[in-house]
């Protein structure tokens, strides 16, 4: 795989703040780029604290003192390699721990996004709320909130690290739900549901990188995002049926069940452990400068750029401009959020099809989510089978392996068809003269696909963009949310103007146009990532960190033979 830089590009990284990544492990550090501190890197030296714990090999840069002319030296931290602070070498018992409460919070994330689905019919009257446009807003709103919260959550954690943003977004989230249950009125509840949904984004926006965080090996990186993208579609399922059947003791029930999900959430997330290389080595340069009293020990994120104009122009900007910009999250986008935006339309269809024609209660009808559920964990049972497949053909050597493009998007290839199938049996299955059970069996090739199709992608974005796998995840998250919070206002009218067959059946011819975006993707990717600004900065980082490794282990070598020649002279 081979990148080209441009000069343009060039340009763009003169102006941009340096940035602390990690990649394959390692810490690569680049000097501030400004014209009146140019510096000159010195070999590289060890650096340990007084106590001799937590060595870092680092950089020292010789820094112009603009006070008074002379020359300042300062240390920039690295890991060194098996450094077990390093997130990709924890032991696998802390890497599940970070797994699974990742889990926990993107489950009651997006359970909270359909929790008023059940309870809809009770929450109207008892706010004199009769407008179907209007008892669509509750969702709605929360997906407003899903639109807003990536910007801003996304890149922040790549800032300030992944347990801050996560945990004080929660905190709010669960203040939020509580507000929710003792709403006043019905404007109040509405901004109530708009604030959860903002604080509830941090777990959509946040956990892709938490994962790309703690596993640097693509195949347990896969299969990780494979298990988030089935948790992301479980709350959504769970929430119908919750919401159904408590909410006919009373609607703020409801939420006061989210509020108990929610703090238990809460109380995992307080045990979460920092994965944010660059904010793992700012606590490392902290404690050192401590320890040792050299104030010029830094870890290199300490050295960027900050400020409102620097967060503004740069690091929340960075989303839209990888939509706009890149033409991999561009499609990425459009695909999933068409296929996000329908999955969210459900929740008012579904009680058209099954409390409309099939005279089903408000619990019985989110029984029916369960098929899709049932979906979700037979794409989980497909991407592990044909990821051991993949493994398999890259020991014998087989050639489509080394395309990048095949590592991931073959399952949306076969989960995209699928999607458009479910979509049309669900509509033209739907009668009063066929079983209930035909239309409600739809849901598990939908299942199928809508989680092939995000496994897919997603992952491949992630893998695409490496260490800005959060900012992407951001643009993704804000574009589908976008949608999801829009399609289904159009859900009633449009069902009822052109009847269940027929708005099914326009979903589905929308869906079968985006299958084509995977196939795309096989053909065209490398040549994309080829002129990707993104992917070319990745590509000289990567090589940089391998050059500087061999360097390092050049070093070594030469260094071996001295001291074992100086401590045997030392025996005689």
């Amino acid at each position: 795989m081979s990148f080209s830089s441009t000069p343009a590009f060039s340009e763009h990284c003169r102006d941009d703040p340096p940035v602390l990544e990690h990649l394959s492990g390692d810490v690569i550090v680049i000097a501030e780029p400004k014209a009146e501190q140019s510096t000159a890197l010195s070999q590289k030296s060890t650096v340990s604290s007084s106590t001799q714990s937590n060595p870092s090999p680092s950089r020292e840069e010789v820094v112009p003192n603009q006070q008074n002319g002379t020359e300042d030296r300062r240390v920039v931290l690295s890991f060194p390699p098996g450094d077990l602070e390093n997130p990709v070498n924890w032991p696998m018992r802390k890497k599940m721990v970070v797994m699974i409460v990742g889990i926990v919070a993107v489950v009651n994330s997006t359970l909270g996004s359909s929790l008023p689905s059940g309870a809809m019919s009770y929450i109207g009257p008892y706010f004199h709320v009769t407008d179907q446009a209007q008892l669509v807003l509750p969702i709605s709103l929360f997906l407003v909130g899903y639109v807003v919260g990536p910007l801003a959550f996304g890149p922040l954690s790549e800032s300030f690290g992944r347990k801050i943003i996560m945990f004080s977004s929660f905190v709010f989230f669960t203040i939020f739900t509580m507000a929710c249950a003792v709403a006043p009125n019905w404007p109040a509840f509405l901004i109530f549901r708009l604030l959860s949904g903002i604080c509830a984004s941090s777990a959509i926006a946040v956990i892709g990188g938490l994962y790309a965080d703690i596993y640097n090996n693509p195949v347990a990186r896969g299969r990780a995002m494979a298990v988030f993208m089935a948790a992301t579609t479980c709350g959504p399922q769970l929430a119908p049926i919750i919401s159904g059947f408590v909410s006919m003791a009373g609607w703020r029930w409801t939420f006061w069940v989210g509020l108990m999900i929610a703090g238990a959430s809460l109380i995992c997330l307080w045990f979460l452990p920092e994965t944010y290389g660059p904010e793992i080595l700012r606590r490392r340069a902290v404690r050192m400068r401590k320890e040792t009293g050299n104030p010029n020990i830094f870890a290199p994120i300490e050295l960027e750029k900050k400020g409102a104009k620097q967060m503004m122009t740069v690091t929340l900007m960075r989303p839209l401009n990888m939509i706009v910009f890149e033409a991999i999250v561009l499609f990425t986008c459009l695909y999933l959020s068409l296929a996000y935006a329908i999955f969210y339309l459900f929740f008012e269809a579904y009680p058209l099809i099954f409390e409309g024609i099939y005279g089903m209660n408000t619990g019985e009808s989110g029984l029916a989510f369960l098929a899709i559920g049932i979906g979700a964990i037979l794409a989980c049972c497909i991407f592990l089978y044909y990821d051991g497949f993949l493994q398999r053909a890259k020991n014998r050597g087989a050639p489509w392996t080394k395309r990048e493009e095949y590592r991931r998007l073959p399952l949306a290839c076969f989960g995209g068809p699928l999607y458009v199938v479910s979509l049309f049996w669900l509509g033209w299955s739907a009668s009063p003269d066929v079983h209930w059970i035909v239309p409600m069996l739809a849901g598990i090739p939908f299942g199928i696909g809508f989680v092939l199709i995000f496994m897919a992608l997603l992952n491949y974005v992630t893998d695409a963009y490496a260490i800005f796998a959060a900012s992407a995840m951001s643009a993704t998250s804000c574009c589908r949310s976008v949608f999801g919070a829009i399609l289904p206002l159009a859900a009633r009218p449009m069902y009822q103007k052109l009847g269940i067959p027929w708005a099914s059946s326009l979903l589905g011819f929308l869906s079968l146009g985006m299958t084509v975006i995977p196939f795309a993707f096989i053909k065209y990717g490398d040549r994309i990532r080829a002129n990707s600004k993104f992917c070319q900065e990745l590509q000289h980082r990567k090589e940089a960190a391998e050059k500087e490794a061999e360097e390092k282990v050049e070093t070594d070598r030469s260094q071996t033979p001295v001291e074992d020649g100086l401590e045997s002279k030392e025996e005689v």
